[in-house]
């Protein structure tokens, strides 16, 4: 692991910037987990969303667009402090939209915009107050280069010894990577992002830190955000971050996105019938969710390695090997919430937020069927130039 370097830590933050901020604009690129980002200056500091312009980029440099036709249209969604630059600098979360003809007069979302087809789904819940919190599991990557990597902490080109030491351990010979775990959270706390933890995982070299919680769609923009700090602090350390479900193949853990969901109903006194009722609707559409929970989910969910197999659901109290678990305190004061431990760690929260409420809220949603025909529009693209 490199010493850690970068401007941004000589304090360079004192410097005068004669009443103008810097804003870093931020966005998914067309592989669906890839953040892209670029900065501009602005002339005063942001009091609110509708103080940040639009902008644009070349989309045909990021999966987004063709070299012909390649301006793709950045739309602030949301922003946060910016802890590497501070001062008035921000962070701006967009989501991405191209033209839909030559005219130029009408946008549509480009093929990652999956928070547009969310929003919706989102919107019409918004009663039910739906909170969200994200378990989000990624593996540190030594890398040489681009194209060589080994988890953190492994012997190059070989094996630790078998998992059991490194879940939430401490220690030289079984912890690898808390600098950067630290740094990250406290850079979270400073953008003014909801992490609310972090936690070494079962594989070495693997972290976990948990978003939320988080009422609607802004699960997705605090997760967003925080993959993002999490690449800018890895990045200047010279490590890479993984979000693959299952980087290493064998008797290995796999990646989670794990998301812990209620309704305030299931937050009231009683709500542990609704929970049930919630679960019993998941239970009869597993294809569907599971589509939309990761690409390469199947290679995590074995039923080994704490997992349900991808083809069953169960469902159990205190039980990591179900499908959705059931926390002992919930059953136990008879309110709260589920956990799905189905999501990867690859999830895009907006796809999984949006189809937990759609299930068990709206009982599917009319606004369902275009997210899935977005999605699987750009899942068939994915694939054909992967081939």
């Amino acid at each position: 692991m490199k010493p850690f370097y970068g401007v941004y830590h000589t304090g360079f933050d004192e410097w005068e910037q004669h009443d103008r901020i810097m804003a870093e604009y931020i966005w998914i690129d067309g592989t669906g987990i890839n953040l892209r980002s670029k900065s501009r200056s602005l002339p005063d500091r942001i009091e609110e969303l509708s103080d940040l312009p639009e902008w644009n980029f070349d989309g045909s440099s990021t999966e987004q667009a063709c070299t012909e036709d390649s301006e793709v249209i950045l739309k602030p969604v949301a922003y946060f402090n910016d802890p590497f630059r501070g001062g008035d600098n921000v962070l701006v979360l967009c989501a991405t939209y191209s033209w839909t003809d030559e005219s130029r007069t009408k946008l549509k979302p480009s093929n990652t915009n999956f928070r547009h087809f969310s929003e919706p789904i989102f919107e019409e819940a918004e009663e039910h107050h739906p909170w969200f919190g994200i378990e989000q599991e990624y593996y540190l990557m030594e890398c040489s280069n681009a194209f060589t990597q080994w988890p953190l902490g492994w012997p190059q080109g070989g094996f630790p010894s078998k998992q059991g030491p490194y879940y939430c351990s401490v220690g030289a010979t079984t912890c690898y990577g808390r600098s950067i775990v630290d740094i990250h959270y406290r850079a979270c706390l400073a953008a003014g992002v909801n992490i609310s933890g972090t936690n070494g995982e079962t594989m070495p070299g693997q972290w976990e830190f948990q978003i939320g919680p988080c009422e609607g769609i802004s699960i997705g923009d605090h997760l967003w955000m925080a993959r993002y700090l999490l690449g800018r602090v890895s990045e200047d350390l010279g490590v890479a971050v993984s979000f693959d479900p299952k980087p290493i193949k064998g008797d290995w853990a796999g990646a989670g996105g794990h998301v812990n969901f209620s309704t305030i109903g299931m937050r009231q006194e009683g709500g542990l019938k609704e929970i049930y009722e919630a679960v019993e609707k998941l239970s009869k559409k597993k294809k569907e969710h599971l589509d939309l929970y990761g690409l390469d989910n199947e290679k995590r969910l074995t039923g080994k390695n704490e997992t349900c197999a991808h083809d069953e659901f169960t469902c159990g109290v205190g039980d990591r090997t179900a499908s959705i678990r059931i926390p002992t305190s919930v059953e136990s004061s008879k309110m709260g919430y589920l956990e799905d431990r189905r999501p990867a760690s690859n999830l895009d929260p907006y796809l999984v937020g949006a189809i937990l409420v759609s299930t068990c809220v709206s009982e599917e949603s009319k606004h369902e069927k275009p997210m899935f025909e977005h999605f699987e529009k750009w899942r068939a693209e994915r694939k054909a130039l992967e081939n």
